[in-house]
């Protein structure tokens, strides 16, 4: 026979048990939003400081990268490591390179999680478009010129061959637009020339010659290199800067100091 003592024990247990499991699932929520706000302020500060995604709009770089590619950019470069002949580059736009374009809104919930995703870097940033990608052929102190017999662009003299370009001589090819057939520059201590790969569809450096920056981009404009496609997965892969391609190239006395920021 159960006694009201009894009762009252019984009551007591399944309270304490109760308490203890609310406290178990508070404890299990606790540590989960934890974890989810260090994942999120890590990937936060890995997009700000390390690495970052973004889209190709364009077929400037091809057939380097297509129209629509993801990337990744390694944003040590140009803080800490310096730029390199080769690279392949992101910067801002320097001086109006860009047509000025609406922003699309994709829907308040398709608009939101773009932000989100691009908030802890697996979706490239809002301001992907107001950037451009091409790559470095002149650092600060070079001489770059347009072109020699075989169509070869020479930098400080020495004439190099591209083997990323789209359609190789199309250096020599005559204006196309405001792209100049040929041209001659000397890069400013603090700036970079930058080409694209499909040169006779890139409005680059060489396009810009007219420009209040004469085509250089600042090397502060630069985010970082291009290091990775990572979408569509069948084109997955690293991206080259190919040194052989420069390694006859004389170096400037300003070109390695000048090229970290």
């Amino acid at each position: 026979m159960t006694t009201e003592n009894d009762e009252h024990e019984r009551r007591s247990r399944l309270d304490k048990e109760r308490k203890r499991r609310n406290k178990g699932v508070a404890v299990f929520l606790r540590d989960i939003a934890v974890i989810v706000v260090a994942a999120l302020l890590i990937s936060f500060l890995i997009k700000t400081f390390l690495v970052r995604s973004f889209f190709i709009p364009s077929g400037s770089m091809e057939s380097t990268l297509l129209v629509n590619d993801r990337i990744i950019v390694n944003q040590l470069e140009p803080r800490f490591f310096a730029i390199s002949h080769g690279d392949v580059v992101v910067f801002k736009d320097p001086d109006g390179w860009l047509p000025s374009q609406p922003r699309v809104s994709q829907g308040p919930l398709l608009d939101g999680i773009e932000t989100v995703l691009s908030f802890i870097g697996l979706a490239p940033a809002p301001d992907s478009d107001e950037h451009l990608i091409k790559r470095v052929i002149g650092l600060p102190g070079d001489t770059v010129e347009c072109c020699d017999e075989q169509g070869r662009l020479i930098v400080n003299g020495e004439p190099i061959d591209e083997p990323y370009l789209k359609n190789p001589g199309a250096g020599a090819s005559p204006q196309v637009g405001s792209i100049p057939g040929e041209f001659s520059v000397t890069v400013p201590e603090d700036s970079i020339w930058v080409m694209g790969d499909n040169r006779e569809n890139s409005a680059d450096s060489r396009a810009h010659l007219d420009d209040a920056g004469g085509g250089f981009v600042p090397i502060d404009d630069v985010v970082g290199r291009a290091i990775l496609i990572t979408f569509p997965f069948d084109r997955f892969g690293w991206l080259d800067n190919y040194p052989e391609t420069f390694a006859a190239v004389p170096r400037s006395e300003s070109s390695d100091a000048a090229a970290v920021r």
